[in-house]
């Protein structure tokens, strides 16, 4: 199995080798600053910015959105995004972020979802590609169009009406504090889906935001139950949860996506909402 992660090590080699893929820069962060000032600053040569609240979500209703406050965005639309950043059916894209991949792993997800068959995400992101000493620039790259054409979705989802009758491990994505629902600094109900188990991004990454070792993933993940039968996954808007999703394809492991996720779930004043642990 081909990893879905790519080490700055790899990548520095593909692209010393002629053999560059198709670089996506998605810095992104919950409440900013706009990624595309990172951008700016300096990122990956030939890399095309590509904003996660425009290209790889749509807009969500004002106030609530039982969709979430991240929809997954209309299929052509995200199509003319990925062209417009160089995205062709036939060539290896590597997608990054600043760092964890969260991020990334929407673009990595999105991509996959409609289609296309080889898309990576940098371990480590930009700061890890820094730190390695690989090459940055400023001038914003201007890449040939693509011709990615999304198909219909094929990766797992798993709707919001059909999460009372799910029975695989449901997986949430937030803090603990979130999760708990001790503290709720986004959205308008604290808590978790009523059955969940918390499996942090923190538990996937290190203080540098690159993927833990494997056995250290395997043992969290076995934690929660996530190693045996279905498996889907959440978080405030359903970005954090395509990483939860990225990091157990590196294991083998197929999640769902729960696209709507906590958001869209607490925009229905109706649903059960749980507390504690």
């Amino acid at each position: 199995m081909t990893s879905p992660f790519i080490s700055v090590r790899e990548l520095l080699d593909a692209l010393r080798a002629g053999n560059a893929p198709t670089l996506l820069d998605v810095r992104w962060s919950l409440g900013g600053p706009p990624g595309e000032e990172a951008y700016a600053e300096g990122h990956l040569p030939g890399a095309a910015y590509v904003d996660l609240e425009t290209a790889l979500a749509d807009p969500p209703a004002d106030p609530v959105d039982s969709r979430g406050r991240h929809p997954l965005p209309d299929r052509e639309r995200f199509g003319a995004a990925m062209r417009r950043a160089g995205v062709s059916a036939e060539r290896p894209v590597v997608v990054y972020d600043g760092a964890n991949g969260v991020a990334a792993a929407r673009c990595w997800w999105l991509l996959r979802h409609h289609g296309h068959r080889r898309v990576r995400v940098l371990d480590g992101g930009y700061a890890a590609w820094v730190r390695a000493g690989g090459p940055v620039e400023q001038a914003p790259a201007t890449p040939a169009p693509g011709d990615f054409e999304p198909g219909p979705g094929t990766l797992a989802v798993l709707r919001q009406e059909d999460v009372a009758a799910f029975g695989g491990t449901l997986l949430d994505a937030r803090s603990p504090e979130r999760f708990r629902g001790e503290n709720e600094p986004v959205d308008p109900v604290a808590g978790h889906l009523p059955g969940a188990r918390n499996l942090p991004t923190a538990a996937l990454v290190d203080a540098d935001g690159a993927l833990r070792p494997e056995d250290e993933l395997r043992s969290a993940v076995a934690a929660v139950g996530a190693d045996r039968g279905p498996v889907a996954a959440y978080c405030g808007s359903g970005v954090t949860a395509a990483h939860t999703a990225l990091v157990l394809a590196s294991l083998g492991i197929e999640a769902a996506l729960q696209p709507e996720s906590w958001s869209g779930w607490v925009a229905d004043p109706a649903r059960p909402v749980a507390t504690g642990d």
